[in-house]
């Protein structure tokens, strides 16, 4: 499985992730976070198929380049069912708080906890990791961790916005994401990646030095 980083919304910081299965050469977009022609050129330039379109979470940030890549592509819109409200409402999503009104095509798929989606012969695992908003989500793949604003790099989503909710953020990743193994590489929505490993041992909010 590879997968590329695209930053496409700079004044947010937030991750989009280009994954595909070299094989098959079917794709799947994280996080379509503008709508930048980035995230139409580098699918062309790679030949790829454009399968799916996920959102790790509904926050505007994450989703305002989806309208774009839906109407180029026409890839199926997923996003977890707690969350799927956001996409259809600039309220909802939060982006009329920074002078936007961000709507996206409504969903076509409804996500649960430990569904799969299917790259080729890779299977995606959906874990449901609420906290920073009720529909978080992470993905799993082959090693790979998509985060969304769940874990970072030394830090944790925020829970100070509407459905967020601390002590769910942190059950999300103690109990579902430092289940998995240490060399797990964990890509977040923001800022830079890291692994499993060196956020259970180092993570001031909920790694080993949180309880010191």
């Amino acid at each position: 499985m590879k997968y590329k980083k695209l930053n496409v919304l700079p004044e947010f910081g937030t991750n989009t992730y280009l994954l595909w299965d070299e094989l098959s050469k079917e794709a799947l977009y994280i996080d379509c976070a503008a709508c930048h022609p980035l995230l139409l050129s580098t699918v062309r330039d790679l030949g790829l198929t454009l399968k799916y379109l996920v959102n790790t979470h509904g926050h505007g940030d994450h989703i305002a380049g989806n309208e774009l890549v839906k109407k180029e592509f026409n890839p199926l819109l997923a996003i977890h069912r707690e969350d799927a409200d956001m996409l259809v409402s600039a309220e909802a999503n939060l982006s009329v708080f920074w002078g936007e009104r961000v709507i996206s095509p409504a969903a076509d798929i409804l996500l649960e906890d430990n569904d799969v989606l299917k790259l080729g012969s890779q299977e995606i695992l959906v874990l449901h990791t609420p906290g920073h908003s009720p529909g978080s989500i992470s993905l799993l793949v082959a090693g790979l961790l998509f985060s969304g604003d769940t874990l970072f790099n030394e830090s944790v989503g925020r829970t100070d916005l509407p459905g967020g909710d601390f002590d769910q953020l942190l059950r999300s990743i103690r109990h579902k994401l430092f289940s998995l193994p240490d060399e797990t590489l964990v890509l977040p929505g923001h800022d830079r990646k890291t692994t499993i490993g060196d956020e259970k041992m180092g993570n001031p909010f909920v790694g080993i030095l949180a309880t010191i």
